[in-house]
């Protein structure tokens, strides 16, 4: 097992002729045994991120160390990791046996070693019965065991996952998404996973790094950046549905707020001093879903601090644990509530939507 670091990474593409920066000098420290997910929606960098710690992509600018030793300049095959890719790029004409056995021969282990190594990894993922069989005979969540055994069976310093689950059905996603989680548990071995899959990025990662544009926006645990996000694209992007967001600005008088051109809001001193900073700049205040309370219309006040607002329910979706309730303001903005099963909510009736101040997020509007 291996730590990693990335200090100052950039990688640009020329298309047509314009030059695209695709990564942005990203700086990163993975611990040994860290299990770390890059996360961002389609064209952020983080597959290009994952292909230049592999060794599949030149870097432009920057030093990647695996360990003490700096691999810019190392081949793939001297670095000592195991990549799993989202086709699974198995050799469709040998068995998942050899498939997950081709590696310890290019090395020339002895083939009772190689068939101890296949048995062992194949008995931990529930594959032994499948060996004999070829990627054409298997199912898709049986060809994603068979490639992250032919990964495990090699004993990497380093794992890298580039969207595994991502051609698997719904249940079983969720099913081999608890299995990847368990099986690093018990290897230990550094871990790198990209997904655009937020979801899957929150209960798979020790930490997570948010990836927009190239840029990394925020590293951190899952609830840290869950519950304290840095900027608005952070805040917008985890979270399903995700965070709601409506203009605010400061009267005159500095004291209040208003709040999509309805609400008075007096902000809390947190919430104020974001504010303060930010002067003149537009700024919206964010509110997750699940922290917006609805009520019938007048039925409910906020706590001080709080925000309240009037709203028209437009459209109600049960979800067996719960209800996503769609709300129209008078100013035309939309919101989200996550709200109990159990509330009686009709489309077209008029509510009161209250939350926190302590659930409340201020950020520049053109963040």
């Amino acid at each position: 097992m291996a730590s990693l670091s990335l200090e100052g990474v950039s990688k640009r593409f020329r298309a047509r002729r314009a030059l695209v920066h695709a990564v942005r000098r990203v700086d990163l420290e993975v611990a040994d045994g860290e299990f770390v997910v890059l996360v961002g929606p389609s064209g952020c960098g983080k597959t290009t991120t994952l292909r230049m710690i592999a060794g599949l992509e030149e870097i432009d600018e920057g030093v990647i160390r695996i360990g003490e030793r700096v691999v810019n300049d190392v081949a793939p095959k001297d670095r000592d990791i195991a990549m799993v890719f989202q086709n699974y790029a198995l050799y469709p004409h040998m068995t998942a046996y050899d498939n997950m056995a081709f590696a310890l021969k290019i090395r020339k282990l002895p083939r009772a070693e190689i068939r101890r190594k296949v048995d062992e990894t194949a008995a931990m993922l529930g594959i032994g019965h499948l060996l004999e069989r070829k990627p054409k005979d298997l199912s898709g969540g049986e060809r994603q065991r068979v490639a992250v055994g032919r990964a495990i069976v090699r004993r990497p310093r380093v794992f890298l996952f580039d969207e595994p689950l991502s051609n698997l059905d719904a249940k079983l996603r969720l099913h081999m998404r608890a299995e990847l989680k368990a099986l690093h548990q018990r290897l230990g071995v550094t871990t790198i996973y990209v997904t655009h899959d937020q979801e899957e990025a929150m209960t798979l990662g020790d930490r997570l790094v948010v990836m927009h544009e190239g840029v990394v926006r925020q590293v951190g645990s899952p609830m840290e950046l869950y519950r304290g996000p840095a900027n608005r694209f952070v805040a917008g992007f985890l979270g399903s549905p995700g965070m709601n967001f409506l203009p605010v600005r400061v009267n005159g008088d500095m004291r209040t707020c208003v709040v999509a051109g309805e609400a008075k809001w007096s902000a809390p001193p947190p919430l104020a001093e974001r504010l303060a900073v930010l002067g003149e700049r537009p700024a919206v205040v964010g509110v997750r879903p699940e922290h917006l309370r609805v009520s019938a219309d007048g039925h409910e006040d906020p706590e001080a601090g709080g925000l309240g607002l009037h709203a028209v329910v437009s459209v109600v979706e049960p979800l067996g644990n719960g209800m996503n309730v769609h709300l129209k303001l008078a100013d035309g903005h939309a919101l989200i509530a996550r709200v109990a099963p159990t509330e009686s909510l009709v489309a077209g009736e008029r509510a009161r939507v209250t939350a926190r101040g302590e659930d409340l997020h201020v950020f520049p509007a053109d963040e």
